[in-house]
């Protein structure tokens, strides 16, 4: 097998490209550098630098590595990016989508994942969150992420592709601090820029229905998620594969925003207690993910720990940062 992977210099792809070469898989990365770093990847992983939205250089690529299965990670991923620039959003995931499934099919490469989103899910009332959920995404990232699963079903439906959907929830902490998120995006590097520049963190909202009142949510290890995307490169590479399978990527456990800036200040050693503002719109009270499908399909479950992520994350930020 040869693994292209599409984002793979990326935060995400990096860890799946480095878990995918540890197991014996070869890879090949392609990436627009657009937010990847070249160093992230092994030594011995040859880096496309390019777009999945270039059919030409898709099809040289496949044709030139005799590419076998691709994970397809490329995506833009900002919730209020989208917001703001949705056709931007859709051209980008959708279309780039798109151009390398034709690519794909073209090819006859048999085996796709897609790394979607628990986005998809939107804002729902429940206690876990399972793949039966419907989806209702409440923002343009979300429905990107939803349309790409259907188009990947169909996709691998009109050309006998075997097919993976992996739905994540959120992501921190770093294998290595090399690694780690450059990005100021997602709550823990947040939290971390409001520290280093001697700002205490923020909690938007503390009267949700919840036991200390703030949202709870489920918080995946980025080396968890990455021996999760190699869970089911494997399967999709079993004699046999067919069809398509979808599961959520989580812990199936439940972190408050409090909970998790208290131990993000045991990790920095910085216990200020943090301010609370007013809710943001949109957010929901509980996003939980049930982890069952994932351990029943693919034999895979989360191994790391909350206070990893954030001890991991920590020394990644102060490598980078020099916090």
């Amino acid at each position: 097998m040869t693994w292209l992977i599409t984002g793979g210099a990326g935060y995400i792809g990096a860890h799946v490209a480095r878990a995918m070469t540890g197991a014996g898989e070869r890879v090949i990365a392609l990436d627009d550098l657009s937010a990847g770093v070249p160093s992230r990847l092994p030594a011995d992983v040859p880096l496309v630098r390019g777009s999945s939205l270039d059919g030409a250089l898709l099809e040289r690529v496949l044709a030139e590595h005799a590419v076998t299965g691709v994970v397809h990670l490329a995506a833009r991923k900002q919730v209020a990016e989208s917001v703001a620039q949705p056709t931007r959003y859709y051209r980008e995931n959708v279309g780039g989508l798109t151009t390398l499934l034709d690519a794909v099919a073209e090819a006859g490469i048999e085996r796709f994942l897609f790394s979607s989103s628990a986005a998809v899910y939107g804002d729902p009332d429940v206690d876990l969150i399972t793949e039966d959920t419907p989806c209702a995404p409440v923002n343009p990232y979300g429905e990107t992420k939803l349309a790409g699963e259907w188009l990947v079903r169909a996709a691998g439906q009109a050309h006998g592709i075997a097919t993976a959907c992996l739905r994540f929830f959120n992501v921190a902490g770093a294998a290595a601090p090399e690694l780690a998120d450059t990005g100021v995006f997602n709550v823990v590097p947040m939290v971390f820029d409001r520290l280093t520049r001697d700002e205490a963190p923020r909690i938007f909202g503390d009267d949700y229905p919840t036991p200390d009142g703030t949202c709870v949510r489920d918080y995946i290890h980025v080396a968890d998620l990455a021996d999760a995307h190699l869970a089911a490169a494997r399967r999709l590479s079993a004699p046999g594969a067919s069809g398509d399978l979808t599961v959520n990527i989580g812990r199936g456990e439940g972190v408050s925003v409090r909970e998790l800036i208290t131990l993000i200040g045991e990790a920095t050693g910085d216990t200020r207690p943090p301010l609370v503002e007013a809710r943001r719109p949109g957010d929901a009270p509980r996003a939980v993910a049930s982890a069952a499908r994932a351990a029943e399909e693919l034999g895979w479950t989360a191994r790391r720990t909350v206070r990893e992520m954030v001890d991991s994350a920590w020394r990644g930020w102060q490598l980078h940062h020099g916090g």
